[in-house]
């Protein structure tokens, strides 16, 4: 069976590790080339250590091991001239861009550091603002080819509920990554008006916890048992304590895929049924 994927390019924010490098190399395995940017780089207002150069590094080397291309850079999605700058080289290099995964995000909501101001600019920063630099920058490319393409914004059970259970754990972080989430429910539904017509789809897809280091850390650990009435909000309908990394994966290749041609303006909740408890 032929690859759903070839001959297209697949450009994936946030792709250092987690759920960024399962999309970059599932959509590899099934026949795309690769852009994959990642700050790399820690931010004050997080708790846990962040993704490094290494870990993009090895997300290249896996896309590699798929046997497609992969331009992989640093890069921050709160810099649009500087994504603009990445794209123009790879696509040159590429020729196009397929599928946008806005997928970069940070999880500034747990310990010392939630409680400052900064975490909520920069949960707004680059979960909100970012996936519109992400979308804007990638425009020109997905719009170029005129073979119209799929836009996914990684958004979280966050972007569709509250997930504050109380005053004891209210936080700048908090609120920010929540209005972040919500708020790029917004720009999905008005890039889902706007680009129909170019048969550019626009959807965005809604996780619970899922098993990446932004959850299973030291930081969140100590935070959840601290804070029981937060783990307990947090707590799935179906029994799991949370997704793996290729649930949302295969969510974004349906989504991307001819399975998904008519579906736009569209929340998929990947959540285990957290959002209807």
């Amino acid at each position: 069976m032929a690859a759903r994927f070839e001959g297209k390019v697949a450009f994936i924010t946030g792709a250092a590790r987690g759920q960024g490098r399962a999309h970059a190399v599932r959509f590899a395995e099934e026949g795309a080339d690769i852009i994959a940017v990642d700050l790399c780089a820690q931010l004050g207002s997080v708790a846990y250590p962040m993704g490094t150069p290494a870990d993009l590094d090895e997300t290249a080397e896996l896309v590699a091991k798929a046997g497609r291309r992969i331009i992989a850079e640093q890069a921050d999605v709160r810099d649009l001239e500087q994504l603009s700058d990445v794209l123009d080289n790879a696509v040159g290099r590429l020729g196009r861009i397929d599928y946008v995964l806005a997928n970069a995000g940070i999880g500034p909501v747990f310990g010392a550091p939630s409680q400052q101001l900064s975490a909520y600019r920069d949960s707004i920063d680059v979960m909100l603002n970012g996936v519109y630099f992400t979308i804007e920058a990638a425009l020109p490319a997905l719009l170029g080819h005129g073979g119209g393409g799929a836009i996914v914004i990684t958004s979280s059970a966050a972007g569709l509920k509250s997930v504050g259970p109380g005053f004891a754990t209210k936080s700048h972080g908090g609120a920010g990554y929540t209005a972040a989430k919500h708020g790029v429910v917004g720009l999905m539904r008005y890039y889902a008006t706007t680009l129909a017509e170019h048969s550019i789809r626009v959807n965005s897809v809604h996780p619970t916890g899922v098993a990446t280091p932004m959850i299973e850390n030291a930081e969140v650990a100590q935070y959840l048992g601290e804070h029981p009435e937060f783990a307990a909000v947090l707590t799935n309908l179906l029994p799991t304590p949370m997704v793996e990394c290729r649930d949302v994966t295969e969510a974004m290749v349906y989504l991307c895929s001819d399975s998904g041609r008519y579906i736009t303006g569209v929340t998929l909740p990947v959540d285990a049924g957290l959002t209807v408890k």
